[in-house]
């Protein structure tokens, strides 16, 4: 090994372990394809455009864990919202020399240039949750149609074809965006259904700054009986302010996203929040990592690697007595594992 790598190793092994990032060489390290063949000689990054909520932690959870399982180094960038950041730390991964970045989240036109730099200097990427258009690039998606499709369904089982409606969103973010086309294709299939208000932020805290535009919406719209809000953090500032207002009672919140904390906030005696379409953002995580390696061992994940959502409804949870993100995945299976980007050498995180 080269002085320059030797150098390259020991800077990325301090910041990973600066992250809170264990490495760890998988026992079979040796069954496994080049260059996972030697352990930790892989090193790959993680370029985060949104961490605020539990979605994310889970989320990085899971890239930590496969990481892991892999023997790789891992090293965590995290931009807290800020594009032009972004940009940057995709740079900043480009000259630490990695192998591979995942992209996560993001805006299209800040991402497209940085990630084709990394392409051009031979760096294998994957993004979750942004187009930035190369198709070099896979996908990683959690269907987010779906997701959409599951929670709107849903509001149509519990109110019928025609609705009063608020909706949250913030145009540009790519899963959200996918969300949007399946909200206008609903409102196409069911003209009964009435969206009198479109709201939406990402400013931080980002519960709190949509708590502060629904109130002002729920005074100006009493009629509203259903909120889609697709997004988690988007659920919980509806689910305050719908609270505060006291209109749990007559107001039923559809949503994308689940976590421990969210559970609890559906559980809560007369909750607001109905229900929920989700995938498991930690095992999200892993198979943004697996998509990674794959394509660093030669192999081809697809250009979409597609994570399926499973419906949770309000009634689903008091019924199975489902108090946490662990009793999810132990009683709902096809939450906790999806067979997606998983070659027979892959070793799996956690297992």
């Amino acid at each position: 090994m080269t002085m320059r790598r030797s150098l390259l190793k020991t800077a990325l092994m301090t910041g990973a372990l600066a992250a809170g990032v264990a490495l760890a060489a998988p026992a079979a390290a040796q069954d496994m394809p080049a260059p996972f063949d030697t352990p930790g000689d892989v090193r790959i990054a993680l370029v985060r455009y949104l961490s605020t909520g539990d979605f994310f932690q889970a989320y990085l959870a899971g890239v930590e864990r496969q990481a892991e399982a892999l023997g790789v180094d891992l090293r965590v960038f995290d931009s807290r919202q800020d594009a032009a950041l972004q940009a940057d730390m995709v740079d900043q991964a480009i000259a630490l020399g990695v192998d591979g970045i995942v992209v996560q989240h993001g805006l299209t036109e800040s991402m497209q240039a940085a990630v084709q730099r990394a392409v051009d200097a031979g760096i294998k990427v994957v993004a979750f949750d942004v187009d930035v258009e190369n198709p070099a690039v896979p996908q990683i998606e959690q269907s987010d149609r779906d997701l959409a499709r599951l929670a709107l369904e849903q509001a149509v089982r519990d109110n019928g074809e025609a609705f009063t409606a608020g909706y949250v969103y913030v145009p540009g973010i790519a899963p959200l965006d996918r969300r949007d086309e399946t909200w206008q294709e609903f409102q196409e299939r069911y003209p009964g259904i009435d969206e009198v208000a479109q709201f939406g932020t990402l400013d931080n805290p980002i519960a709190n700054a949509v708590a502060n535009q629904a109130a002002a919406v729920l005074r100006a719209n009493p009629t509203i009986t259903v909120m889609f809000a697709p997004y988690n953090e988007f659920a919980k500032g509806v689910k305050i302010a719908v609270d505060e207002a006291g209109m749990s009672d007559r107001i039923d919140i559809y949503a994308a996203d689940i976590s421990t904390a969210d559970i609890d906030l559906m559980r809560e005696p007369g909750s607001a929040w109905a229900a929920t379409a989700a995938t498991n953002p930690a095992v999200v995580g892993e198979v943004s990592v697996r998509a990674l390696a794959m394509l660093l061992a030669g192999e081809d994940p697809g250009p979409n690697v597609i994570i399926p959502p499973t419906l949770i409804t309000r009634d689903m949870l008091l019924e199975l007595d489902i108090d946490n993100m662990e009793q999810l995945s132990e009683r709902l299976p096809q939450f906790a594992h999806v067979d997606v980007a998983m070659p027979d050498w892959m070793p799996l995180a956690g297992r």
